[in-house]
């Protein structure tokens, strides 16, 4: 049975209360650590199904969010592993929750190292451009402005949820100057833009990044202005799945995020397309930072290769985030 607060978890991961793929990740991982710590499993093997069964209700909240499949697989690839050799459920609790404690560690440092090494990317007035609100795009931006040195954002709205505004008002409290725009305006603005610094929900084998929806035609915008496209992600966003040919699918939300129901239903024959994010290829975009280094787009798979190398393509398969509930 799921704990109303773990159900809370994943109310809020769907509807968007809780935002931004290494949040939503780090909220994945608690939600297992408290069905470890909450459950009354009275095996190993009943507990190991009610990780799987608030896995399986995480995974169905946010389709496009990689962080959050890795995130589950980062702790149930630990858990399963330890199954066998399990004797209580106190075994499978402390692995669990050590997984999930670990993930979430790892996260935030990782936040932490992309906005030290990203830092490095700003100098002294430039005129920076940033898509939505990605934490670690933050983290670069005020870790630059920690060590003195001085520049102005320009940060789109992001209709239709408005995350935009999140940033503008995170960049101002550190200090830094920020212009608030519509995202209509990108191309108006570019001109006297730099740099452009957007995050990652996923970046597939090929240096694909899925990221929240407009991010594509600012990077081709920038690539005809001739400004450098940097992405921030953390390598967990990093899609496994895509290593094996799978597609990230692309999550598409209510209609009533874009018009009032009311309204659209005095339209005749009209019908409302509202996806989250879309894809930037990888020839818009300049680098990737990671909190392992910099790389090049074209080098994902590489990073890739270091997280999942050592696995077969059946067990890459057998990691798809719609099949986890099979695993042993």
């Amino acid at each position: 049975m799921t704990s109303s607060e773990v159900q809370r978890i994943a109310d809020e991961i769907r509807n968007m209360k809780r935002r931004g793929a290494g949040e939503i990740a780090r909220s994945a991982a608690q939600a297992l650590q408290l069905t470890a710590e909450l459950s009354t499993a009275t095996s190993p093997n009943e507990l190991v199904e009610e990780l799987r069964g608030t896995s399986q209700l995480l995974l169905a909240t946010r389709p496009t969010a990689v962080s959050l499949p890795n995130a589950v697989r980062f702790v149930m690839h630990r858990v399963t592993s330890v199954l066998v050799q399990a004797r209580t459920v106190v075994d499978i609790r402390t692995v669990a929750i050590k997984a999930a404690e670990d993930f979430i560690q790892n996260s935030l440092s990782a936040i932490q190292r992309i906005g030290e090494i990203g830092a490095k990317r700003i100098t002294d007035g430039d005129k920076i451009l940033t898509h939505c609100n990605s934490s670690a795009v933050i983290a670069i931006l005020g870790t630059a402005w920690k060590q003195g040195k001085r520049f102005e954002v320009t940060v789109t709205e992001t209709r239709p949820r408005f995350q935009g505004r999140l940033t503008t008002r995170e960049l101002g409290s550190i200090g830094i100057p920020v212009t608030l725009i519509l995202d209509d305006a990108v191309r108006f603005f570019l001109n006297k833009i730099d740099k452009v610094f957007v995050g990652a929900d996923a970046v597939a084998a090929n240096g694909a990044l899925v990221n929240k929806i407009g991010t594509s035609l600012i990077a081709l915008a920038a690539h005809e202005a001739r400004v450098r496209v940097f992405v921030a992600a953390e390598t967990y966003k990093f899609s496994p799945e895509t290593l094996i040919g799978e597609l990230i699918e692309i999550e598409e939300r209510d209609a009533s995020e874009i018009i009032d129901p009311d309204e659209l239903s005095q339209i005749p024959n009209a019908t409302v397309r509202n996806p989250a994010f879309d894809i930037t290829p990888a020839e818009y975009i300049d680098l990737i930072i990671t909190e392992k280094g910099i790389v090049p787009p074209q080098a994902a798979i590489f990073i890739l290769e270091q997280e999942f190398g050592l696995l077969t393509p059946e067990e890459l398969s057998d990691y798809h985030t719609v099949r986890i509930s099979e695993q042993d």
